[in-house]
């Protein structure tokens, strides 16, 4: 009896112990759970904020090639609908080689793609591809086969205005588009609110410079020239560079921590979030999406009460991924994309159904 009286008395001081360590230790750290995830403490730069996310698990994702590769190693070739002829791969017809032949023109819409590597391509919804007759954007995540035939890319054109080629060479510069454009081409899935969120964008990046660089911003149709202006870009610079600097220290510090992605919070709202399947993933986008989070601030200046977001809200908007409403795309054998609609949030999934992997490649979540 004394035993199993004693027995119970240790217990409950163990647990009365542990109920004062746990606290103490989440106040610490600051880090916390989200949905499998970790969010960490929040890095802040003016009126953007960053909350690093990090995981007790990754994936091996060395296989998948992102675009900016493809396009710089000349395996993946881009272009306009009208000119896919001499991308075709020929075919083997009666044992001769024969040539199938195309003749559809361009389209703002419309760009085709070939992957002549021997890895899958990801590609993330944002990224900007220039050259042609217009500058377009990826309208949403996916995956292209190794060794893939001709695809139409599925694009929204963000150069309202221009229809003449300025070069036949497409280019993946080291750029994404801010997240309010994005959420256009993902969520809306309209061209014409695709444009009018660039042309929003364009302009209050304009009001934030002196005048000469404004007219400059003004009068480029280029979404992607404005944030090439030299001052837009010394802009983006001095708010993605420390953020970037900032970020790797943070993770250099927590070696056992895996960081897989970002909630991002403008104004004090939490407005986005980005998680990969792995470090290595997140590194090869990193530059580019931290110079867009810095594009979205610098198109909402901070109000007069400026406020800041809070690692607990960061974790409530990670954790929600259940919604209302689900659509789902599958390219059997090679993706899945999910996308999930709930209240107040959309999240978009991609999922790799390539053999020995069934996990999620991106993840993005955005708030309505």
């Amino acid at each position: 009896m004394r035993k199993t009286l004693w027995i119970v008395v240790a217990s409950a001081v163990v647990l009365v112990a542990l109920a004062v360590i746990i606290p103490c230790i989440a106040r610490g750290g600051d880090v916390a759970s989200a949905g499998g995830f970790q969010v960490l403490a929040p890095i802040h730069h003016g009126n953007l904020t960053i909350f690093p996310v990090v995981s007790g698990s990754l994936h091996d994702t060395r296989e998948f090639l992102t675009l900016d590769e493809g396009l710089h190693s000349g395996e993946v070739v881009v272009t306009e609908a009208g000119n896919v002829n001499p991308l075709v791969r020929p075919r083997r017809a009666h044992g001769q080689w024969q040539e199938q032949r195309h003749s559809d023109g361009a389209e703002v819409n419309r760009l085709v793609l070939v992957n002549n590597s021997k890895k899958p391509l990801l590609l993330l919804a944002g990224e900007i591809v220039t050259g042609g007759k217009q500058d377009r954007i990826i309208g949403k995540d996916r995956l292209v086969p190794a060794e893939s035939e001709p695809i139409d890319l599925g694009v929204f054109c963000v150069e309202p205005g221009r229809w003449v080629a300025t070069s036949g060479h497409f280019n993946a510069p080291s750029a994404m588009v801010q997240p309010s454009v994005r959420s256009k081409a993902m969520s809306n899935k309209d061209q014409q609110r695709v444009w009018s969120e660039v042309r929003s964008s364009k302009q209050a990046m304009a009001m934030a410079l002196p005048a000469p660089a404004r007219e400059s911003v003004e009068v480029t149709s280029s979404y992607a020239g404005a944030i090439g202006n030299d001052e837009v870009k010394h802009r983006l610079d001095s708010v993605a560079a420390p953020m970037q600097q900032e970020y790797q220290s943070v993770i250099r510090q927590l070696r056992d921590r895996n960081a897989v992605g970002v909630v991002v919070a403008v104004n004090g709202e939490v407005i986005w979030a980005d998680v990969f399947a792995s470090s290595n993933l997140l590194e090869k986008y990193w530059p580019k999406l931290v110079r867009s989070y810095a594009a979205e601030a610098m198109s909402q200046p901070s109000g007069t009460h400026e406020k800041s977001a809070e690692v607990k809200s960061a974790q409530q908007f990670l954790a929600r991924i259940e919604g209302r409403r689900e659509v789902v795309e599958n390219e059997p054998g090679l993706y899945r994309h999910t996308e999930i609609s709930g209240e107040g949030f959309k999240v978009f999934e991609l999922t790799s159904l390539l053999p020995s992997t069934g996990f999620d490649l991106h993840l993005a979540k955005m708030s309505e």
